[in-house]
This record gives C-alpha cells, structure tokens and sequence, in this order.
C-alpha cells in the first residue's frame, strides 16, 4: 500500500520555487492590506489615517518587520534569478509577463520607498496620507501616474503568482469565480479610495491652517532633505538597473560557453530530433524549437505530465534534484528511466519518449486541449448487475440490451437523485462519483443513500418486469472514497471525463467481492467513518485487496435499503 511522503522527504523538496512562493505569498498579503487602506479614501482622509496606524502598527512590528523586509529581498533576488536561470520561456502563455512585471516593480517603487521609510529612518519625516495624496494631487501630479502604474503592475503580478498557485488545487474551479470577484473589486476600490482622499486633500490644502499642520518640515523635510533622498533613489535605481544589465551579460555568457561547449542531440522518439546547447532542459528543448510537450505547471516540477521515458542506457544522466525526486516519488514512479522533462538537463546525446501526449486534436485537425487533472477526494461507487450472461442465454440480444438499459437506468436515477454523477458504464456495470462539487462527509453520505436507492428502484424494477423474468435482477455495490485524479481521457472525438486512482479500483474490488460475502452491497471503513456512521452499525470484516499490501477494513451489508436509514440517523445526531 503506497504511503504518504514523509516529513523529511517534503523538507528535502523545498526548493527556490517554493522559497519564492512562500516570500511571495507574504508581500501579496501586504499589498492586500495596503489596498483595503487605500480603499478607506472612499469615507474619508481621517478613516484613511486611521486605518494606516493600525496597517503600520502590525507591519512595523520588529519580528513582523524582520520577516516582510526579509521576503521582499529574498523574492526580489529570486526574480532576479529567475531572469538568470530561465532559458527559455512559454511565450504565449502569461509567464513571461509575471517575471517582467516583477522585475519592474523595484523600479517604481523605489523612490516611494525612500521617501516615506528612510525619510523616517533618517530625518523622523512622518509622511502619511495628507502629505502623500498632496504630492500626487497638488505638488506633483505627474507621479500620479506612476503610482497608479505601480499599483496595478504590482497587483496582476501578485495574481498572476496566486493563479500559477492555486490552479491545480481541488478547490479552486469553485473558488475561481470568487478569487476574480476580488481581483477586480479590491484595486478598482483602492484607486477610488485614493481618488476621493486626493480630491479632498486638494480642496483642503487651500486653507493656510491645514498647510501649517500638515507641511511642516517634521512631516515633509527641507528642500535639502528631499534632494538627498531623490540622489539616493536614483542611484539605487541606477544600481538595480546595472544589476539586470549584468545577468543578460550573465546569460549571453552562458550561452557562448555553452555554444562552444558543443551541441548535443535530443531524440523524441518518432523521428523528431533536435539539436540543442549542454545546459537546456529537455522541456526547455521543446519549448525552444516548438515541439508539444505537456507540461500542466509549466515547468515548475510540482506536477509529472512532462515525464519522459529514456531510451537505452541512462546511467550516465545527471542524478535527479532533490524536487524531482520527491515528485517522481510522489506518483510512485521508481524506474531510473522515468525523469522528469522540466528537471532533466542531459550533457550527452538522449534519446526518449513523452509519457503523456501534448494535446489531441478534434475530427477537424484542430487541436483543442484536454481538461487539466485535478487531484482531490471523491466517493466511488460500482455497481454491477448480476447474472447478466444467463440472462442473455434465453432471450433475443435486444430484448436483453433493453433489460439491461432499464438496469442502468434505475441505477443512474437513484445516483442523480442522491448527488451523485453516473461516469462509466461498462457492459451491465456502472461507475459513479460522489464529491464533485460536496465535501467528503457530504460525499460519503450521498454514495450511502444512492446505494439505498438503487435497491429501491431495482425493486419497482422487478415488480415491473416480474411478468418476463424467470429470476429478479440481482446486483452488487463496491463503495470507497480517497484521493484520485479528476480529467478527462482518450484520444480525439473519444474524450471522456473520468476519475483515476487507487480510490477507484477498490470500490471496483469492493464490488466484486459482493459475490463472495453474500450480500448486496460492501462499504470500506473509510466511507463509513467520514459519513459518520456509528461504529457498531454494520459488521466489520478485513479483506484482502489485489495490488495493496495491508488487508483493508469494510462493512458487510447484506440489504442495501438499511443504508439511507443509517445516514438519516447520522445526520440528524450531528444536527
């Protein structure tokens, strides 16, 4: 039985990517609360201010302070980085956009930084809203601009980030909708904030009484200050712009050494080969001369649809990082000749295959893309009618294809009506899934009432057909819940949605196992403990499961129709 990664396999896998993330996840949490200040304009300059001590109060405080100043130099050095390390870049997608916008981000914001923080460090400026929307409204507007430019750069690149993040979450297509909802309302409201606190500043900066309280020199400094302020942004400016300039000379560097270095040849296995310099990973390979390569994360190794399959010897490949190890490991791969195509960056000669295809392509020659895997909780639920075979002996095939169309019939409307989504039929069998859009106990209790309701509607089934049927149908259920993979499978105008895993092939063995223990349905212990089931409601039993290690613990039911009782009684314990 596969067993989750341990602790020190997880810390072995962090790497930059996720020091980035981590970093970026603090400052986008600033630039949140930065926001809903600016948006407090929207009442007044006093709610402003007010709101400000409080965002200054949290964000000033030293352990606080320590741990924000230190992200931002971290991720901005990561960026840097980034620019560095990346050779080549998915240019239709929004990737290059998010290291542009954060590169340029340092830029704009440098000169507010230093003349609002080191202003205070230096001289005790106390430079808040009044004095700043007067600068932007009245002393100098055409910085106006600037920030609003650098409010919403720093913004969509924040987004961007969280988007790269949070896609491949079980949760986020229900999400999604909110997350947007966000995104928009929070800058449109903050630039209104600024708005309204701006014009009201400019209206009260033309009374002498407001100057003397807010224009003195403890809050603005003198003409000298401020122009050494300004030399200081300029030349960290002129610093930071000296440093990017040195990491393209960096990366023209590398390239000529690698160039010389000599060229290797990457062989994809139909045909396709391509020469590229030491140094590229094979996904960038792909990238760089065109060729389909899946990659759902876009190369940042926390998924494996870019997994190739070595051909030949492989022993003299680059041992895998400690991150592609733990993804390899994660999916359960442990054949050295599987690696990851993001990951690997060959010094020789490769010939290989992609494990998984690029995109399909539609009856029209059009390729359209396949719906990207989802890990997350479902409830599976096989059913299976039984004594199909006999039934089919003594009866023409269409009466028999319409005996077993109102089988499946029955049993999809009993899944529909509990929540359920009927997914696969195969022959005289069905597959169906709970959890889609319910939490797992939501799951679980759905997949126990379904069952209850297939052998409801079996039986009206029976009295209907009782005049042509020899024997009453007879069926079996395998039910199981756990972790799966969600998309869709197959090739061209034969795509179907489906969920793939260990989860499902149990319930399937489940099901099967109906035969053996005589009864109607069998529910393993991990659906009856997260519907919440009394442990003394149904007989427990261990059963051995092909292709697990450990035997696994599952209720015996022998008549279905008891299951939605149970659950009713669940559920009204819990309310």
């Amino acid at each position: 039985m596969a067993t989750a990664p341990t602790q020190m396999s997880v810390v072995r896998a962090a790497g930059v990517r996720q020091v980035r993330l981590v970093c970026g996840i603090i400052l986008f949490a600033f630039v949140v609360s930065h926001f809903l200040n600016h948006a407090l304009g929207n009442i007044s300059v006093d709610a402003m201010e007010t709101g400000v001590y409080y965002h200054t109060l949290f964000w000033q405080f030293l352990p606080v302070a320590i741990v924000f100043y230190t992200a931002a130099l971290t991720h901005m050095g990561l960026g840097v980085y980034a620019l560095y390390q990346r050779r080549q870049f998915r240019w239709r997608t929004i990737e290059p956009l998010q290291l542009v916008l954060g590169l340029s981000i340092p830029v704009l914001v440098m000169g507010h930084v230093i003349g609002v923080r080191l202003a205070q460090t230096l001289y005790g400026h106390e430079k808040l809203y009044p004095q700043e929307l007067y600068l932007f409204f009245v002393a100098a507007p055409g910085l106006l601009w600037q920030m609003t430019i650098l409010l919403l750069i720093a913004w969509v690149h924040g987004c961007i980030g969280v988007y790269f993040w949070l896609r491949l979450k079980p949760f986020f297509t229900r999400a999604a909708p909110y997350l947007l909802a966000a995104a928009v309302l929070i800058p449109t409201l903050s630039l209104l904030g600024i708005y309204q606190g701006g014009r009201s500043v400019a209206a009260d900066s033309d009374d002498g009484e407001w100057r003397k309280q807010h224009l003195t020199r403890s809050k603005v400094g003198t003409v000298a200050e401020g122009n050494t302020l300004e030399r200081i942004a300029g030349g960290l400016t002129m610093g930071y712009f000296g440093l990017l300039g040195l990491v393209l000379a960096a990366r023209g560097v590398r390239a000529l050494r690698e160039r010389r270095g000599g060229m290797i040849a990457l062989s994809y296995g139909n045909g396709k080969t391509v020469r590229v310099p030491k140094g590229l990973s094979v996904l960038e390979a792909s990238l760089r001369h065109n060729v389909p390569h899946a990659s759902v994360c876009g190369g940042r190794a926390r998924c494996s649809t870019c997994r190739i399959r070595i051909i030949g010897d492989h022993d003299a490949l680059p041992t895998p990082s400690q991150r592609e190890a733990f993804v390899l490991t994660r999916v359960g791969t442990a054949d050295p000749s599987i690696r990851l195509a993001c990951q690997l960056r060959p010094t020789s000669d490769l010939s290989f295959f992609q494990l998984f295809a690029a995109h399909t392509h539609g009856t029209d020659g059009a390729s359209t893309s396949a719906s990207i895997g989802q890990e997350r909780y479902l409830v599976s639920l096989f059913v299976d009618m039984r004594g199909s075979t006999q039934l089919a002996e003594k009866r023409l095939p269409f009466d028999t294809v319409f005996i077993v169309n109102r089988f499946l019939g029955a049993v999809s409307q009993a899944v529909i009506e509990n929540g359920g989504q009927p997914n696969q039929f195969v022959g005289d069998g069905m597959l169906a899934l709970f959890g889609l859009a319910a939490d797992p106990q939501t799951a679980c209790r759905q997949a126990m009432k379904a069952a209850a309701g297939i052998a409801a509607h079996i039986d009206e089934l029976n009295d209907l057909l009782s005049h042509d049927l020899r024997q009453p149908i007879r069926f079996g259920i395998g039910i199981h819940g756990g972790e799966v993979i969600i998309g869709d499978i197959g090739y061209r105008d034969h795509i179907v949605f489906t969920a793939l895993g260990d989860a499902v092939n149990v319930a399937a063995r489940l099901q099967d196992m109906t035969k053996t223990l005589a009864c109607e349905a069998v529910v393993s212990d991990e659906v009856r403990r997260t519907a919440d089931i009394a442990e003394d409601a149904l007989p427990q039993q261990e059963v051995a499961i092909r292709g697990r290690d450990q035997p696994l613990a599952v209720r015996v039911v022998a008549n279905a129709r008891e299951l939605a009782a149970l659950v009713d009684r669940s559920e009204r314990v819990a309310a």
